[in-house]
């Protein structure tokens, strides 16, 4: 397939682009991109991208694709539809499946079944230990010969330390991040934070230092064996504020937030709707400032979505037993473009947090558009609002707090490898 898009505002902040060119894709590849590119025949599609902005496909580190063994909440199949409806082009599902992705047969099976069901590019992370049980460590060799781009046994944290020293030493022979769920287990018994809202709602709550404790711990054991990490889901002032204080010293920490974790408090939790337990759980209005600023100080590196689809009867329950997560692949650029509108990012800023870094991070050859660079390409309206309706979500995951939401920044067009793999009806 050939497609000219013409006319959008360009922004590519890994080869330094903020401009309104064209972009010519031959087949999977870009190219050309320049302005007033003229091509011709019956076998392109034009594309007006006009007041439109035209960004590398994004890139998403942390997501639960459920299968193997909870197709019930997601699939493969329905998870990188709705990643291709938000704007991603590229995911990397993590290990907690059924069976866990701790060896070669079942990293082999999520590529295999990606490559023939998949909308766009599934990565798999491999489980840093046996079983997610924290204590044996799993076959990360074999999984990295079968594909794995990088070890975690997120949500869980390993509690002995040197079983995540050795993880992590075995990730830098194979030059793959070791991706850190930090939480102190002992610390983490309740399900939301605890503050001002857990004392009104008396849900037993999980405190700040929970995070912040591993936090600390992890990259001291980084720092020691010389190895990069990078924390998951970072959700706490101090956390913030220690990995700020640890970059200035050791160049190998990297991290990530989600959205919720910059536009949810703890408050949301006082309606007692399941759909706002997550875990971390969701933080005081401080915690969210401070996230912002870590933001706009290039502490946090990514935005991550850790999309967690669940099905109805795992949140229809009482708050204490029903399942954390958020479906957010879907929402996750119309929340994250109102640090644009409220002046906390530029444009490019945000675009880099879901495109170069992550890229960078698992050392791939996306999240830019150069010559020759891979066609995976969005297309997005960055005034386009509109209003979450969970019953449209592609996602078997219906479970979101942002339901009746109006945001500010829709994706209309996702190109995966020279494919359009999602169309908005404007461009239908």
């Amino acid at each position: 397939m050939k497609i000219l898009i013409k006319n959008g505002r360009v922004i590519d902040p890994k080869n330094g682009r903020d401009e309104i060119l064209d972009i010519f894709i031959n087949g999977n590849i870009i190219e050309k991109i320049d302005k007033n590119i003229m091509e011709k025949g019956d076998n392109i599609h034009l594309i007006d991208a006009s007041d439109l902005v035209v960004a590398p496909g994004l890139v998403d580190v942390h997501v639960h694709l459920r299968e193997p063994g909870y197709e019930y909440k997601e699939s493969i199949k329905t998870g990188t539809m709705a990643a291709v409806k938000g704007g991603f082009t590229t995911v990397v599902c993590m290990a907690n499946t059924n069976p866990v992705n701790d060896n070669k047969s079942i990293t082999e099976y999520i590529i295999k079944k990606a490559k023939s069901e998949g909308a766009c590019r599934v990565l798999p992370c491999g489980a840093m230990t046996k079983g997610l049980k924290g204590k044996e460590l799993a076959e990360i060799g074999e999984m990295y010969e079968a594909g794995i781009v990088a070890i975690s046994d997120d949500g869980k944290s390993i509690r002995n330390s040197e079983t995540l020293r050795k993880a992590l030493e075995y990730a830098k022979l194979f030059n793959i991040p070791a991706i850190s769920h930090c939480e102190d287990e002992d610390l983490s018994k309740g399900f939301v934070h605890e503050g001002g809202a857990s004392v009104i709602s008396g849900i037993e709550p999980i405190p700040a230092i929970a995070e912040e404790i591993i936090v600390k711990r992890d990259m001291t054991i980084a720092k020691y064996v010389k190895t990069p990490i990078h924390l998951t889901h970072i959700s706490t002032k101090g956390s913030v504020e220690s990995i700020g204080e640890m970059k200035k010293k050791y160049d190998l920490i990297t991290c990530d937030t989600c959205p919720h974790y910059f536009t949810l408090t703890d408050r949301a939790t006082l309606s007692f709707d399941t759909n706002t337990k997550v875990n971390p759980p969701l933080r005081s209005k401080e915690d969210v400032k401070a996230i912002k600023e870590g933001l706009r100080e290039e502490i946090i590196d990514i935005i991550a979505t850790d999309h967690a689809p669940h099905d109805l009867t795992s949140k229809d329950v009482e708050f204490d037993i029903a399942s954390s997560g958020i479906s957010g692949l879907e929402t996750a650029l119309g929340l994250s473009m109102a640090l644009v509108h409220e002046g906390v990012l530029s444009m490019s800023m945000l675009i880099k947090k879901f495109t170069e870094n992550p890229a960078k991070l698992l050392n791939l050859p996306y999240g830019g558009l150069a010559h020759g660079d891979a066609a995976d390409i969005i297309v997005f309206d960055p005034d386009y609002e509109w209003t979450v309706d969970k019953s449209n979500f592609v996602s078997k995951g219906k479970n979101t707090p942002f339901n009746g939401w109006r945001l500010k920044g829709r994706n209309l067009l996702t190109i995966v490898d020279g494919k359009m793999a999602y169309r908005d009806a404007r461009f239908k």
